[in-house]
């Protein structure tokens, strides 16, 4: 843009998209319909382009609008950001967010992010809910999700913010009675544990290249905590971030390199969730701090 870029303009343009409607994004911005038209439509006069197809209730992006809202989000992110940094402890967010993610990832790497996240906003709640069901988010019982799965609702907005490396993890205690396996093969005469459905974690550890089955599985809860602490007490192998196991010293990877265990994390909130400041906020700063682990 030239040095006459008008942000409010571009903040006009995003709402109303994001929105639906003009009446809606006024309602966001606390602003008249008409002054919100106004800027839309100057932003478009400026740009020489239709951003909009308009009907009698609403606000369709044409191909260029799409093309400019990518942008438009990037900078309204980062204009959030900039902001909450330069009103201080003082003026920072308040209310509360709640957050859910796995019990794992609740337990040993969540908080050290929201930590980084209450020093930038210390007046902000956060609420952390450990589950593995997608559906809360749904149900309106959370507001941001962290999942390893992509959601296929359409009503849900998903990032993928990385990918988690993982191998499998035995106690020291197992692999001084059972001893280490060499390779892959020897893996099926091992004990494993299972998490939640045997025939899926089956099929899922089948494809990842490891040959085992039902008799190898020794043990299983619907619980990560649960079954970590059955990796520790040496019940047998389990899957799990590098970023986890490296915490525990009673614990040791193994067949690190032979093993593609890797999963995705998305960062995952409700389509109009997103249209919230706040929790656009929130979604933003976390899938920041999360990609840098």
């Amino acid at each position: 843009m030239d040095k006459g870029f008008d942000w409010n303009r571009m903040r006009a343009f995003l709402a109303t998209a994001e929105a639906g409607s003009l009446s809606a994004a006024a309602r966001q911005l606390g602003q008249t319909q008409p002054t919100l038209g106004r800027q839309v439509t100057a932003l478009e006069e400026e740009l020489g382009i239709a951003l909009f197809e308009r009907t009698a209730r609403s606000m369709t992006l044409t191909d260029a609008g799409r093309d400019l809202l990518a942008a438009a989000q990037a900078m309204g992110s980062a204009a959030d950001r900039i902001t909450l940094l330069a009103q201080g402890r003082a003026h920072a967010l308040d209310g509360t967010i709640r957050i859910t993610a796995s019990d794992m990832m609740s337990a040993y790497v969540l908080p050290e992010t929201l930590l980084k996240l209450r020093d930038l906003a210390p007046r902000l709640r956060v609420d952390v809910i450990a589950s593995n069901d997608i559906r809360d988010i749904l149900k309106r019982e959370a507001d941001i999700a962290i999942r390893h799965v992509r959601p296929e609702q359409p009503d849900l907005i998903a990032r993928r913010i990385g990918d988690a490396t993982a191998c499998l993890y035995a106690s020291k205690g197992y692999l001084e009675a059972r001893g280490l396996p060499e390779d892959i093969p020897a893996l099926v005469d091992h004990d494993f544990i299972s998490m939640g459905d045997d025939a899926r974690y089956l099929e899922e550890m089948q494809r990842r290249g490891i040959p085992i089955t039902e008799a190898n599985l020794c043990a299983g809860s619907t619980s990560g905590i649960t079954i970590w602490e059955l990796v520790r007490k040496g019940f047998g192998l389990f899957p799990m971030s590098r970023d986890i196991g490296r915490r525990f010293d009673d614990v040791v990877p193994v067949l690190a390199e032979d093993t593609n265990l890797s999963f995705p994390v998305w960062l995952v909130t409700h389509r109009d969730l997103h249209t919230s400041r706040r929790i656009r906020l929130v979604f933003d700063l976390l899938a920041e701090m999360l990609s840098r682990k």
